[in-house]
């Protein structure tokens, strides 16, 4: 299989040029090949302040904002799409068993410290990711690695990682312990791109401390990210939530129009929309639906994604015995007005979810069972499972607009009037997203809470492998008799070759999931937008919030 890296190009070109932002430095007089002015500095504000620069640590969406623009991987996504394709690798094949991948690498490509990019360089990423020790084990810091590949060198939990050798400068050898339907797409992930393996010793990358329920991350995670993309760290501002990219001059491909990228953090919606208007920052993710039709009349490029997500009210099993009851979960299932919920807090072109990922997706099937809301089945369920005094730990994010999730405080306390109209007791904790929310839901301390995914390559395990694989992640499956079993249904579908089979596998996992196991309750599928002054042209928005900024001018 051949898969060559197309060209970066911007899939549309905005309305003419007006004034330039105040925050905006003078441009340049010179002009790009497509006749697009170059240079400058853009300040896009994001709905959250990143959590750390590198991007193996993280699983926060505006850390990943900002690798994206620092870091490449060996494979890349379309920009606009879903699909695969090359990036530092140019080509691939595998063998027929589907457990060697050989990758042919791009030359002449160098780290932003100077150092060379290679197959060694490859390896010594993949070594780097399997042989993390103590901390770095931990699922808060390394969720990725975990949802994806599975366990570390130590063999405690299987991993789907075996080796990696450099056959040659610019030839890299990965072999895996089985056969699996995401590979090599999980490459095309901000956290396994590659970083320099110089910067990542010379500044002690894996040295992660764990300090009561929080991490410590290395001087390399917080100061000195090292990438090979087209805009390189500059400076974190933290007190701010600024974060300063500049452009890499020496960028192997089309270098970045623009001289400057900053990212600001501005987690209130209604304060990122008053920047733009302001002329503070020249465009912002997520703005709110309900303002939507307001920022066009303005003048102002709405962007809409598609809906690659989703939205669910998460059910922990760890602490509360009464959760693990079918029952319990089906109660809260049919106590949750979902087409309320969407037709009130969501934007138009929102869906009410029936699987636990999108229509577009493999596997997908509208033959599941239905839980239609219905408050009085749901206090039936509950008194004939002893559980009319079910009392729990209801958690909700502050700090955070998510893609899946426009207002999490409003879509809370909607969910929240429906839980208690049945009778089920809440102690209600909310806490900043990246301030303990993640890290206190990953460690199975909430009963219930609001979470979803916004998709990263177009696979089913991408969304149900994430999220119920792992019988000791946050769902705590594994206190239940089936947790094993879901499981192992994830894993046996993901590692079928035979395409049609590995569907029919997924549709029936799907029926499963809903009628037998229901971990969780599927909420809805929403289309997030982004927004930008009508003088920014060349950005190209993404299903996957995978938008880059090196194709951006101002005009």
């Amino acid at each position: 299989m051949v898969y060559p890296r197309t060209v970066r190009l911007a899939a549309i070109g905005f309305a003419a040029a007006v004034a330039l932002t105040a925050c905006a430095e003078s441009q340049r007089d010179s002009q790009d090949e497509g006749g697009g002015q170059t240079g400058g500095t853009m300040t896009f504000a994001t709905e959250g302040a990143p959590k750390l620069f590198d991007p193996f640590f993280a699983t926060d969406g505006a850390t990943f904002r900002t690798s994206q623009q620092i870091f490449e991987g060996l494979i890349e996504f379309k920009p606009g799409t879903a699909d695969a394709e090359g990036a530092l690798a140019t080509k691939w094949d595998h063998s027929e068993d589907g457990l060697t991948w050989n990758f042919d690498l791009r030359e002449g490509v160098k780290f932003h410290d100077g150092s060379e990019f290679n197959a060694e360089a490859v390896c010594a990423n993949f070594d780097r990711w399997y042989n993390q020790k103590g901390a770095g084990q931990s699922p808060a810091v390394t969720g990725y690695w975990q949802d994806n590949f599975g366990g570390f060198y130590d063999g405690a939990v299987p991993s789907l990682f075996e080796s990696c050798t450099a056959e040659s400068a610019n030839k890299a050898v990965v072999k895996l312990t089985r056969s699996t339907s995401k590979f090599p797409d999980i490459l095309g992930l901000p956290s396994f791109a590659m970083q320099s393996p110089t910067a990542l010793e010379q500044y002690n990358a894996d040295d992660v401390q764990q300090q009561g329920d929080s991490f410590v991350y290395p001087e390399y995670a917080t100061d000195h990210p090292t990438g090979t993309g087209p805009f390189k760290f500059s400076k974190y501002d933290e007190a701010n939530g600024t974060v300063e990219l500049v452009r890499n001059d020496d960028y192997w491909g089309d270098k970045a129009k623009l001289d400057k990228l900053i990212l600001r953090a501005i987690p209130d919606e209604t304060a990122r929309k008053q920047a733009l208007q302001s002329g503070d920052v020249d465009g912002y993710d997520l703005p709110s639906p309900a303002d939507w039709q307001g920022l066009k009349d303005d003048g102002y490029n709405v962007m809409i994604r598609p809906a690659f997500n989703v939205f669910y009210v998460g059910i922990g099993q760890k602490n509360v015995a009464q959760l693990r009851d079918l029952k319990v979960r089906q109660a809260i299932a049919h106590a949750i007005d979902r087409e309320g919920l969407v037709k009130q807090q969501l934007p138009e072109g929102a869906t009410v979810a029936e699987n636990f990922y999108p229509d577009t997706v493999d596997g997908w099937t509208g033959d599941v069972q239905k839980y239609d809301y219905d408050p009085e089945k749901a206090k039936s369920l509950l008194a004939e499972a002893g559980a009319s005094n079910l009392a729990v730990n209801f958690y909700w994010p502050t700090e955070v607009t998510r893609p899946y999730m426009p207002n999490p405080q409003d879509m809370f306390g909607f969910i929240r009037g429906n839980l208690e109209a049945v009778g089920i007791k809440l102690n209600v904790v909310s806490k900043p997203w990246n301030g303990g929310y993640l890290e206190d839901v990953d460690q199975g301390k909430a009963d219930l809470f609001l979470l979803g995914w916004n998709g990263d390559y177009n696979t089913p395990d991408n969304f149900v492998g994430n999220f119920f694989s792992d019988p000791n992640n946050r769902f705590g499956t594994g206190n239940s008799p089936w947790g094993a079993t879901l499981a192992q249904e994830i894993q046996a579908a993901d590692s079928e070759p035979d395409a049609e089979k590995r569907t029919e596998m997924y549709e029936e996992l799907n029926k499963k999931l809903k009628a037998e196991y229901l971990p969780a309750v599927p909420i809805s599928h929403s289309p997030p937008a982004l927004v930008v002054a009508e003088n920014v042209k060349g950005l190209v928005p993404s299903p996957l919030t995978d938008e880059r900024f090196d194709t951006v001018s101002l005009g």
